[in-house]
């Protein structure tokens, strides 16, 4: 498809300028305007290199530009020179670019060859996959997606939380009230009951602390019986998890969570050893980042047992080694920007350059309707909400609001799946990454606002309208024998506009992290295909008007799954 910026570029680029075509398309503007043109160049920047007023440049190159079939006119404004495009040349070329590309209309190579790691959703083994959870598992498949979607070699890893104390606890607790029966009947909700139970035992009884922590220093060392107990622990969490994962359709690539790297750490604190810097402090190990205002980074405590810091040290250089990442990307909520500033820093202290292609992804936090602080729901105290919970509450929800609609023609239990959870995924991807917000069902399942029901059904609508068309006009659409002069409204043009633009959307979502750049424009869309369906007869009686028509039906239809496919959500063909 033509690249219009470059085009320009091109019509534009003369020596006297002083400036590349890579600069030229680069000043290159989308006016907020729509009646200043599709593009704008604006020509300050020529004033000192041609000695002449810009208003004055702005209104030569008008003047001697536009003999180019894809300018409908060029026009100057002031210092600006105003580029319309052919209205018919441009539908005629997003169709036919959209036509071609089918399902991969959208992606790029710009990554071609490089690694990328995502480190995301990462739950602790044994406690309950809640609500917060959502945020890191979600946005990170999405970023997964983007970078997948530009070409680099993309690799999953869900980092679990599979050691530390917690599990010196969960041991005592239910080696001392625990049952096998109960742990195989309901494995996560036994396991955050001995976990509770142990908090509160601990109050009366400070020595459960003591014994906790001694048991985790027998799993760190390679006790039979802990470790057997734990790997218990892990697979049947991983059983739970693996559920949750397959109702959102995420997949891993790596479930090697912090206890892979257990054996791994020795290294790297006798390298802190060897390059001076550990420093003892109350009979722990620690680096002194007080000189960088970022504390102290401890690395082991007074018992010799370790700490995030240290096994995220082994981790990265163990990614780095062994997949020779272009960027490794960690997904974690935004309360542990500080761990992240400390590790990084200590890697840069170590020596370890690449520490720079290491990148904390922070996010907000959720909260539920009634203002309730998901972070503050404790799992010592019991008090979470499980994310299937959520999840099968949606599906539920979703189903009674389809047999209320009487809807028919449709499998509302698979259906009732696919928009429940896809709603979900997309309330949390409509918000940017880093604001906290507040989930609510009311918009959740909105089927007519900017949610993931409103863009689905919106697929499913121009769905209908494809089924209703004869085949002879499929099959002539399919071949691109169109007349895109029938595509002469506002809204037509202002739908292939945003259909243009997705592949650079995508690739600016990857670039800055923020999959809600594409929810937002996919909501954009999906506005401006129903604005277009509700304006227009598309079915008329002309057959080259109504095949123009239904061209870009079947290219919003292929887009907007595309867009949903993204976020790692469905794409109804009936709703």
């Amino acid at each position: 498809m033509t690249d219009f910026k470059e085009l320009i570029a091109n019509e534009l680029y003369d020596e006297s300028l002083g400036l590349e075509i890579d600069e030229i398309k680069g000043m290159i503007e989308i006016p907020a305007d729509e009646s200043m043109g599709d593009f704008a160049f604006p020509c300050f920047r020529l004033a000192k290199a041609l000695r002449k007023a810009p208003q004055q440049i702005a209104a030569d190159i008008a003047a001697s530009a536009g003999g180019n079939k894809a300018f409908a006119k060029v026009e100057n404004v002031n210092a600006y020179v105003n580029f319309f495009i052919d209205r018919a040349y441009f539908e005629s070329e997003v169709i036919n670019e959209v036509r071609t590309k089918g399902a991969s209309y959208g992606k790029s190579e710009v990554g071609a060859g490089k690694k990328v790691i995502v480190e995301y959703s990462s739950p602790n083994i044994a406690k309950p996959f809640h609500i917060g959870h959502i945020r890191s598992t979600v946005i990170g498949n999405a970023l997964y997606k983007l970078y997948d979607a530009c070409g680099y070699d993309t690799f999953r890893i869900n980092y679990l939380g599979d050691y530390g104390t917690q599990f010196g606890k969960m041991i005592v607790a239910y080696r001392k009230w625990g049952s096998e029966d109960e742990l195989k009947e309901e494995p996560i909700k036994a396991l955050l009951g001995y976990y509770t139970r142990f908090h509160k035992e601990a109050e009366n009884d400070p020595s459960l602390e003591d014994q906790a922590r001694e048991t985790f220093a027998k799993l760190e060392a390679g006790s039979p019986e802990e470790t057997e107990l734990w790997k218990k622990f892990r697979e049947l969490s991983l059983a739970e998890f693996n559920r949750v994962y397959g109702m959102l359709g995420i997949e891993f690539d790596s479930y090697n969570g912090e206890s892979f790297y257990s054996d791994k750490m020795p290294r790297f604190i006798q390298e802190l050893k060897d390059k001076k810097l550990l420093v003892e402090s109350q009979g722990a190990q620690i680096v002194d980042l007080e000189e960088y205002d970022l504390g102290a980074a401890m690395i082991t405590k007074s018992d010799g047992s370790s700490l995030y810091v240290t096994r995220d040290i082994a981790a990265a250089v163990y990614r780095k080694e062994n997949y020779n990442f272009y960027k490794c990307i960690y997904v974690v909520a935004s309360q542990q920007n500080l761990h992240f500033k400390q590790w990084k820093k200590v890697l840069e202290l170590m020596g370890y350059a690449w520490e720079e292609d290491c990148v904390h992804v922070p996010f907000g936090l959720v909260s539920l309707s009634d203002g309730d602080d998901i972070k503050t729901m404790s799992t010592r105290e019991g008090q979470v909400v499980f994310l299937e919970d959520v999840l099968n509450t949606a599906v539920s929800k979703t189903a009674d609001i389809m047999r209320e609609k009487n809807v028919q023609g449709v499998n509302v239990d698979e259906v009732s799946k696919e928009v429940g959870i896809g709603a979900v995924i997309f309330q949390e991807l409509s918000n940017n990454r880093i604001k906290d917000y507040v989930f609510s069902w009311d918009k959740v399942l909105n089927f007519d606002g900017e949610t993931g029901p409103y863009v689905q059904y919106t697929h499913a609508r121009a769905s209908s309208v494809l089924r209703n068309a004869d085949e002879a006009d499929l099959a002539a659409i399919a071949e691109g024998n169109i007349n895109a002069s029938y595509l002469a409204s506002d809204s037509a043009y202002a739908l292939c506009k945003l259909i243009y633009r997705l592949p650079e959307i995508v690739i600016e979502a990857a670039d800055k992290y923020e999959p809600s750049m594409v929810t937002r424009h996919l909501v954009d869309i999906a506005q401006a295909f129903n604005k277009f369906y509700h304006d227009e007869h598309i079915l008329v009686d002309d057959e080259e008007e109504r095949r123009a028509k239904l061209s870009l039906v079947a290219v919003s239809k292929t887009v907007i799954a595309n867009c949903l496919a993204l976020l790692g959500i469905s794409a109804p063909e009936r709703m």
